[in-house]
């Protein structure tokens, strides 16, 4: 299916690895022209250089921290008129105690699940009202609909996240300008693999078997973890011409894990 959406120049802040990185590689199967920002050069420069080889689409990498003031400086310059913006980060750890979080971890925490998603949509969204098309997809997480004591330090400020989103979707939704939240749990992606390897080499066992085990005990109805390949497209389904009349809305990728009438 065409998306429509061939030519247009999109931001994926935290696209390296990830979530991110299967939306980076959606965008440049459509023709999207993509700038991907990450701290770890190293490993930007070579999800770029796969995502070129794969697609031959223009891909732009960017080290910045999108957490920072300067960071979001240095890839506004780069794409200073984006008609995408995908929002995602690394997540915080999964959290034993609520009673180990300083207020240090909340303020930090905050800077890169709030204010640099809000900061950047606040940047780039009176330009998409002013050329009257833009897509705006914010990767959250479940826990912000669903909370959960280990996503406590995720949960929270992407519930806040969400609940801005669709405040100001409703204000430019007039412009053919969208702004949806995306919300993923239980991902096969290497930050989920490095949590589960951990509890491998303190079983004794391997990633894939205590993987496998969270599946059934969870469970999943699906029967696997997600694919960021999969959620990707999901991601660029929502940047598409054809979904113009969704806006404001939190759609849950779990495979099946919660559920709710409406």
């Amino acid at each position: 299916m065409e998306l429509g959406i061939r030519g247009r120049k999109a931001i994926i802040n935290g696209g390296s690895a990830g979530l991110g990185f299967g939306a980076a590689l959606a965008l440049a199967h459509e023709g999207v022209e993509v700038y991907i920002s990450a701290r770890n050069e190293v490993r930007l420069n070579e999800a770029c250089e796969s995502i070129r080889r794969s697609t031959g689409a223009k891909v732009e990498a960017v080290v910045a921290d999108h957490a920072s003031v300067e960071g979001r400086q240095r890839i506004l310059e780069r794409c200073p008129e984006p008609d995408i913006l995908i929002g995602t980060c690394s997540p915080p750890p999964f959290i034993e105690d609520f009673r180990s979080i300083s207020e240090d971890d909340w303020r930090s925490n905050f800077e890169t699940t709030l204010i640099s998603p809000i900061e950047f949509m606040r940047s780039v969204v009176d330009g998409m009202v002013e050329r009257r098309w833009g897509r705006i997809v914010n990767i959250a997480t479940a826990a912000a609909k669903f909370p959960h004591p280990w996503r406590i330090l995720s949960g929270a400020p992407r519930a806040a996240l969400t609940n801005y989103s669709v405040a100001v979707a409703r204000q430019v939704a007039q412009y053919n300008v969208t702004i949806n939240t995306l919300l993923p749990a239980m991902h096969d992606t290497d930050g989920i693999r490095a949590i589960y390897g951990a509890k491998a080499v303190e079983n004794g066992t391997h990633v894939d078997i205590e993987i496998a085990e969270a599946v059934r005990s969870i469970p999943i109805p699906a029967g696997r973890f997600g694919s960021a390949v999969d959620f990707g497209m999901i991601t660029a389904m929502f940047c598409s011409e054809q979904s113009n009349y969704i806006t404001g809305q939190s759609l849950v990728v779990d495979g099946g894990v919660t559920n709710s009438l409406f």
